[in-house]
């Protein structure tokens, strides 16, 4: 078999001596126009220490494809850094980053008529807007993770950028002076890498070692760490294999194995985002997903790992202890993993895992036995009822009793809840509403790791409910309810939410519920008018116009 499937378009024959003419300018010799082409999408960038680290891993994954036979071309990607962007309007952009990711990856590998990609990628939306523009090509393809930070420390206590968010409530609410605040701030994020907690980041990669899409252990590995730019070589190595197979994303991607990322997801204790990614890489794969399913994987999984941020460890901490591919085998072990999945080493999952002890080690305790979990069932409970008929997500991991019926606090933006948290003007027993932060409303759908941050520093995480129809950080925990669909933009429920209003929020029972007569909503819902859109040019105009329902996960080509 051709190893140059899609390339060769552009490297042979007689009319195609200008292509060749421009590919000797960058490197090719006459031997090499028979070579699978192989993109490396860098995410490099110094905007974030999230991918300040990647250079070196794409020269390494240079170096290991050109070792294996193949002709690498690297060329870059844009990345935004929430943690940067976070409680401002730059925050819009965030989500909208994964598409044009995605677009960008579609777009240079089937302009260039590439072979093969290897996708490198640090900050949250890099994942997912790989994984999308993968399954929409279905060539054969690899994901690397730029990996994780290192935790900081300060008086004792590991520390990462939710230490800082946190740190701020506290100060805010007096209970720590400026000088901790400066502190905790200077010593949070000591060098390269993503997040350190189960923030997105590590919840996205995690996934995508389980998924079968990237290489076992390296999804937790320290940036900054010699076995990462390792793994980076060895996924070159592993994706020219994969070429010369045609084992192709779609044969990976696919229900079973998108289950057993979720799967993954629930055990570790994940971020509220990985639902929103994984209904849209389902759609890009063509895979049947709903939020319903996740429902059910939650129903049966339970909690195996202490992480933050509701838990005490870091991602580096759950790599000592073994790291994905023991929570896998654990897993597998209870029935709760499809072992026939093919991954793209072309092993399947079982046979990856056989030779991993079914129980964790006894000297570690970030990942719980079996038979004493952090909790019985999943943190991702799917909640509905009229304030979101299409579903809403909330993460219920270190809430005390995730219940709740108390008045509505109405916020038209984050900033404006924000400052009311900060000024001591929220209650114990208070639910706040913030809206018109979806998809289409922001437009982006921004993440409110400021407020609920906030709202914990604060000491209210077990007495304060908060909805909203934006998202949640995966460093965010609490009694929160976010990805409120059909959003307030386009008429929901939750714009026509008053303050004082009676709302409850029920985990237990899977329940988000205004307590309003139906005709009184019936009178509101006349009344109500849409908003003019914010913007009106530019991408985020875009954006705004293409974007699905959140509870369908905020894709841009749904009805096209």
């Amino acid at each position: 078999m051709q190893e140059n499937l899609r390339s060769q378009v552009v490297t042979q024959g007689v009319q195609r001596s200008p292509n060749r003419a421009m590919l000797r300018a960058v490197g090719f010799k006459d031997e090499d126009f028979t070579k699978p082409i192989i993109g490396i999408a860098s995410g490099h960038s110094t905007i974030t220490p999230c991918n300040m680290g990647i250079e070196p891993l794409a020269k390494r994954a240079e170096a290991g494809i050109r070792d294996a036979g193949g002709m690498p071309q690297t060329f870059g990607t844009i990345t935004v850094s929430d943690g940067i962007s976070m409680g401002t309007e730059g925050m819009k952009y965030s989500l909208v980053s994964r598409e044009v990711i995605a677009d960008a990856i579609e777009t240079a590998c089937s302009a260039q008529s590439m072979d093969g990609v290897l996708a490198i990628g640090g900050c949250d939306k890099n994942m997912p807007g790989a994984m999308l523009a993968m399954a929409r090509m279905n060539i054969p393809a690899i994901f690397v993770y730029g990996g994780t930070i290192k935790p900081g420390h300060f008086n004792g206590c590991d520390l990462t950028v939710v230490s800082s968010f946190e740190a701020v409530g506290q100060y805010s609410a007096g209970k720590i002076p400026e000088t901790e605040l400066l502190a905790v701030e200077r010593n949070a994020c000591p060098g390269a890498g993503s997040c350190g907690g189960m923030y997105t980041a590590n919840t996205m990669s995690s996934a995508f070692e389980a998924m079968g899409m990237s290489l076992m252990y390296s999804s937790t590995m320290a940036a900054e760490d010699a076995e990462k730019a390792d793994s980076a070589e060895k996924s070159a190595i592993t994706l020219l294999d994969a070429i010369r197979h045609q084992r192709l994303p779609r044969q990976i991607i696919t229900r079973k194995s998108i289950e057993n990322a979720i799967t993954v997801i629930m055990a570790i204790g994940g971020s509220t985002n990985a639902v929103l990614h994984f209904l849209a890489i389902a759609h890009a794969a063509n895979v049947s997903l709903t939020l319903d399913d996740f429902e059910t994987i939650r129903g049966r999984v339970p909690v195996l790992c202490d992480l933050k941020p509701s838990g005490r460890y870091v991602a580096t901490d759950l790599h000592k202890a073994g790291g994905i591919p023991q929570v896998m085998k654990m897993l597998l072990a209870h029935g709760l993993l499809h072992g026939d999945c093919l991954t793209i080493t072309g092993q399947t999952v079982a046979e990856l895992l056989k030779d991993i002890p079914d129980e964790p080690r006894l000297d570690q305790d970030v990942i719980r036995p079996w038979d004493k979990p952090m909790y019985a069932q999943g943190h991702l409970a799917i909640l509905r009822g009229n304030l979101a008929s299409e579903g809403a997500v909330a993460k219920i991991t270190g809430v005390k009793n995730p219940q709740i019926t108390g008045p509505a606090r109405v916020f038209e933006s984050e900033e404006a809840c924000l400052n009311a948290i900060l000024a001591g003007k929220i209650s114990a027993g208070d639910i706040l509403v913030i809206r018109y932060e979806g998809p289409k409303g922001g437009p982006g759908m921004r993440e409110m790791l400021a407020p609920t941050s906030a709202i914990i520093g604060a000491g209210l995480g077990d007495t304060v409910g908060l909805i909203t129809d934006g998202r949640f950080s995966g460093g965010t925990y609490g009694m929160v309810v976010g990805h409120v669909a059909p959003e307030a933009y386009v008429g929901g429920t939750i714009a026509l939410v008053q303050e004082g209003d009676s709302i409850t929020i029920d985990a237990h029972a899977r329940l988000l519920q205004l307590n309003v007569a139906d005709a009184e909503l019936d009178r509101r819902r006349a009344q109500w008018q849409p908003p003019k859109p914010r913007y009106t040019t530019g991408v985020l105009a875009k954006y705004a116009k293409l974007v699905s329902s959140s509870s369908v996960g905020a894709v841009t080509d749904l009805d096209l």
